[in-house]
């Protein structure tokens, strides 16, 4: 039997590091993507576009770009993950989840589902790793995430103010989005789904609700100038579904489900920082100091002593606190 010697062993290590920091680059260009997309879809409702054109922008865009993707493996296979493990991934990330969404922002601020859904997608994402892969919860990162959550806390008490029935509805709505979507990467994690296949497949699913968009939603294709139309269909169907679901999902299988669920609190401070150019929200003292904490949180939370990187990419600690080897299909 061959023996691995040690350049290739260091080699090896590296290409593990390499992989890891590209998949926080990547993870970074999501929530840059998902914490503006809040921002841009408020602003669309807010001129003449509804929930359902974008949503038939979104899924129309994307799941015709990635039809081929999903017909591979073929149809019978629902993309190879078959149609139970299909359902709930589209029930996660596809049109539920997003109908929820452009919905609660025709009723509330750009601010409250940029906090309220990730705080969501944050909570679920640790408890996850902790009962499905045995992830350990050290104290740095339980005061990281306390730090996180005092943030995530202050963003919501200074968006809520002044809150009346309909804005309610809205966080709601945000509430719902941050429980479909917390399971997304859970799911992908657990399932070990290709990142680039079950954005396929979120995306091909979707399409059932572009009949219902023409039955009983659709308003003419003059409901916008062209270029509005395209801009907002870039965004929706190409950046946040294609580009965000396929980072999104490949990281998780690089990161593992606990380190990515550090990454969505930065989607607020993302969307509360662009909402003041676009929307014209400025922050108060009470979002600025919950912004201070969810990096401080963040960084407490991600800090770690240098440890010599196993051959194969691994999943979250188990409880013994010791790394356990990826499962692969």
């Amino acid at each position: 039997m061959d023996q691995i010697t040690p350049a290739a062993m260091i080699e090896t290590d590296a290409r593990v590091r390499r992989r890891k920091r590209l998949a926080a680059l990547g993870m970074l260009l999501a929530v840059l993507i998902y914490g503006s997309n809040f921002v841009i879809s408020r602003h669309a409702v807010l001129n003449g576009l509804s929930q359902h054109d974008l949503m038939a922008l979104r899924f129309a865009i994307a799941g015709l770009l990635l039809l081929p993707v999903f017909l591979r493996p073929g149809l019978a296979s629902c993309g190879g993950v078959g149609w139970k493990r299909g359902f709930w991934l589209t029930l996660s990330s596809g049109f539920p989840m997003t109908y929820l969404m452009l919905t609660g922002l025709t009723m509330a601020p750009a601010a409250h589902g940029a906090t309220i859904g990730p705080g969501t997608v944050t909570m679920i994402g640790i408890i996850g790793s902790v009962v499905m892969f045995g992830a350990a919860l050290n104290g740095r990162l339980m005061i990281g995430v306390a730090g996180v959550l005092a943030g995530l806390i202050c963003l919501g008490i200074a968006g809520s103010a002044g809150a009346n029935a309909m804005t309610l509805r809205g966080d709601l709505c945000f509430l719902g989005v941050g429980l479909l979507w917390g399971f997304y990467p859970l799911m992908i994690q657990l399932w070990q789904v290709d990142g680039l296949k079950a954005t396929a497949i979120v995306s091909v699913l979707s399409l059932v609700y572009l009949p219902i968009y023409f039955l009983f939603y659709f308003r003419g294709f003059d409901v916008a100038p062209w270029w509005v139309l395209a801009l907002h269909g870039f965004n929706q169907g190409v950046l946040n579904v294609i580009v965000g679901l396929w980072v999104w999902g490949w990281a998780a299988h690089v990161l593992g489900p606990s380190v990515v669920g550090r990454f969505p609190p930065l989607i607020p401070v993302t969307g509360t920082l662009l909402a003041i150019p676009i929307l014209s929200e400025i922050p108060s003292s009470l979002q600025l100091a919950g912004i201070v904490l969810i990096i401080g949180g963040l960084f407490v939370a991600s800090w770690r002593r240098p440890a010599r990187q196993p051959e194969q990419d691994q999943v979250p600690q188990n409880r013994d606190g010791e790394a356990e080897p990826q499962r692969r299909p």
